[in-house]
């Protein structure tokens, strides 16, 4: 091997502790090698996060995988979180899409017996933003990860300065049970180098999911360092602060690859290091009113009707945070009485983890968005979106994330708060 590995890791390598385990440690070398690393270091962080949370019938290779780990006794050695659950019974379907789902993720149950045999946190650990406080795994800066789901590992490295590569499903798993990643990428110095200068010259706040939609797309895997953004969302990561750089990170990744951004000003790593960051010969990309407006004219809208009006309107891609929660019930209340009405004009749903739900509902917004006629869930509304009755389905939504992935189409939080209120598309 081209990897120099420890004693500890030779070990593992050479069967000390079983075939199974051997095979997981030459998987995460063989990986780390495809990457140029030289040698793999600890992981440190207290949680893993699995990206695979879905039960899906197809999804054979996996379910052996796990069984294999498990009768071989090959369990994780952290904890982990794991992505939202694919199914709801509260979320509004037909009776056609009900049948199909049952049958799309007939393995769910038995899966996650298998998740939690692993080393699933708990039985309702099932979000994208298992970084919120309430969930329960908030790793610090610094911390190693053995992360996958790009909006949160985007928000690890970058709002909190923790370290973690955009793994893909089980290996991420693989570092947790091994306790080891290859050392290369984001878990580097240089890899964290922003070799993207982004000068942020709009007018007013702009829209995160725009914002971050733009970043993407120019940058695309590489690290931009933004300027000019704190003067709008502040030099504090406050609940607010850190709600809009959520959703503007999950559009950076989703929207282009990106892993790890810096915010001048903001964020940890921008704090203490400033420019010091920025690589030489760094390339700078202007965004201004005029470049959001021409990246938001660029989204296609895949409605075979394109004047349709929307059936099911989903919020929450990523998961809402409880500030997030609060904000939209009264912005949704207000905007709704300055209509006359009582109830929203489409179905729609609030997407958020169960941790943050149980202390929303202690709330007297709860009861005000449940009177508005709002659904809140736990579901993922990508796999919701990703078949073939629901595809069809005119649904629209406040996510870059779910826009590129889906047919969903997209609108800005305003405009989804009229369509609400009014109707129509």
């Amino acid at each position: 091997m081209a990897m120099t590995l420890t004693p500890e890791q030779q070990a593992l390598l050479n069967g000390e502790k079983g075939e199974t385990m051997a095979k997981v440690m030459k998987t995460l070398v063989m990986y780390g090698e495809t990457f140029g690393a030289e040698k793999m270091v600890p992981v440190t962080g207290g949680c893993g996060h699995l990206v695979t949370s879905f039960g899906l019938s197809v999804m054979k290779p996996v379910y052996a995988l796990m069984d294999q780990l498990i009768d071989s006794g090959v369990l994780s050695g952290q904890k982990f979180s794991a992505d939202p659950r694919p199914l709801d019974p509260n979320v509004p379907k037909n009776l056609l899409q009900d049948l199909f789902f049952k049958v799309m993720y007939s393995k769910q149950e038995s899966y996650e017996k298998q998740l939690q045999t692993l080393g699933l946190l708990s039985e309702d650990s099932f979000t994208c933003a298992c970084y919120m406080d309430e969930v329960g795994n908030k790793p610090k800066k610094g911390e190693v990860l053995s992360w996958a789901e790009s909006s949160a590992v985007v928000y690890a490295n970058s709002v909190l300065g923790a370290r973690c590569n955009r793994n893909s499903g089980i290996l991420e798993l693989f570092g947790s049970i091994a306790g080891f990643v290859p050392y290369f990428g984001f878990l580097t110095d240089e890899g964290r180098r922003a070799t993207w200068i982004v000068e942020v010259k709009t007018t007013s706040k702009p829209e995160a999911q725009i914002l971050g939609s733009a970043i993407g797309m120019k940058v695309m895997e590489d690290v931009p360092y933004v300027k000019g953004l704190s003067k709008f969302i502040g030099t504090e990561l406050n609940d607010d602060a850190t709600a809009y750089l959520k959703d503007f990170g999950a559009a950076t990744a989703s929207n282009g690859a990106v892993g790890l951004y810096h915010i001048d000003g903001l964020t940890p790593e921008a704090v203490e290091l400033g420019e010091k960051l920025i690589a030489k010969n760094a390339k700078t990309y202007i965004v201004d009113d005029a470049e959001l407006e021409r990246v938001k004219q660029s989204y296609p809208v895949m409605w075979k009707d394109v004047n349709a009006t929307p059936k099911l309107c989903f919020v929450g891609c990523p998961h809402l945070s409880l500030k997030q929660l609060h904000d939209w019930t009264n912005a949704l209340s207000e905007a709704l009485a300055k209509e006359g009405r009582k109830k929203v004009a489409v179905p729609t749903v609030f997407t958020s983890p169960v941790a943050v739900q149980r202390e929303f509902e202690k709330t007297p917004d709860y009861q005000k968005l449940c009177g508005m006629g709002v659904v809140l869930s736990y579901i993922c509304p990508l796999m919701y979106m990703n078949n073939p009755l629901c595809g069809k389905m005119p649904v629209v939504t406040n996510s870059n994330k779910l826009r590129t992935y889906t047919s969903a189409r997209y609108h800005t939080d305003a405009e989804i708060l009229a369509i609400l209120s009014k109707g129509g598309n």
